[in-house]
């Protein structure tokens, strides 16, 4: 039986990319939101789940922190995507032709420059590969789409333009999910830990937590915190850090940040990818 991987967004969106250089042998399954996401790979529609978790220019995706904790999956893999937009239209029309491009938010203002250069206005959508299916069934000649090359070739739509984001390092960062998680794996590149933790509320908490990964040489490549249950004393914090749970300094400085938390909790150990470390 064919395995699947489940993504949020229409056919063509950047999370189909993701699944389609990632796993080349799933099936991937579109879902409508997150959470229809990690329900498919809970309740066993799909095997593995893709979900988008930061961005190189705009950081963080909205909401996605809060849900990988309560998802009750776990972490196996990380994966890369270069963001690559291209303009499209209806097959036939010249780019002189197009004075209005739909795309999601985020792909407006990560294409200003060219858009501003050819007169184009940018209107925003709910799924940018969503709105390349709503254009071939629009017909509307006027209109183009910013979207990846994917989506032209799903949905029959000419590029007229590409690679117009202003910005060439523009990377969306997902990792994979899965119900069993896969601490027995050693990458080549070295292995990441990604966790969640709760401090205490008491002064110094979080800077005397964070001592342990530094006299312990361990190296945390992100710290991030967001409020629980709208609490503004109750901070969570979501961290990845270079090395194995098992690693003898991993352990110890994981040993000292858990006595100045209420909550310590292991999303996912999984190998590092080259992508990291380019």
């Amino acid at each position: 039986m064919t395995k699947r991987i489940a993504f949020q967004g229409e056919p063509g969106a950047y999370s189909h990319q993701a699944c389609h250089e990632a796993r080349p042998d799933m099936e991937a399954l579109p879902c409508q939101s997150f959470e229809d996401v990690i329900n498919a790979v809970r309740s066993g529609d799909a095997d593995l789940a893709m979900l988008p978790i930061e961005n190189s220019t705009y950081g963080r995706v909205a909401d996605i922190h809060r849900l990988l904790p309560e998802s009750g999956l776990h972490i196996v893999e990380e994966a890369f995507v270069r963001v690559r937009i291209s303009l499209m239209g209806l097959p036939g029309v010249a780019l002189n032709e197009i004075d209005t491009v739909r795309a999601h938010l985020v792909l407006l203002p990560q294409s200003s420059n060219f858009l501003a250069k050819h007169n184009i206005h940018g209107i925003s959508a709910a799924d940018s590969a969503g709105a390349a299916k709503e254009l071939v069934e629009s017909k509307r000649r006027n209109e183009g789409v910013l979207a990846s090359q994917l989506a032209a070739d799903i949905y029959g739509l000419e590029v007229l333009a590409t690679d117009i984001e202003d910005h060439g390092h523009n990377t969306t960062r997902f990792v994979i999910m899965s119900n069993e998680p896969n601490h027995t794996r050693r990458g080549e590149l070295g292995m990441m830990t990604t966790f969640v933790f709760e401090v205490r509320n008491i002064p110094a908490a979080l800077y005397k937590g964070m001592g342990g990964f530094a006299t312990n040489g361990v190296n945390m490549t992100k710290l991030e915190s967001y409020m629980v249950d709208g609490s503004f004393t109750a901070t969570r914090f979501y961290a990845d850090i270079e090395g194995h749970p098992d690693d003898a300094p991993v352990r110890r400085a994981l040993e000292e940040l858990e006595y100045f938390t209420n909550s310590l909790t292991i999303l996912g150990v999984y190998p590092a990818v080259k992508l990291r470390h380019t």
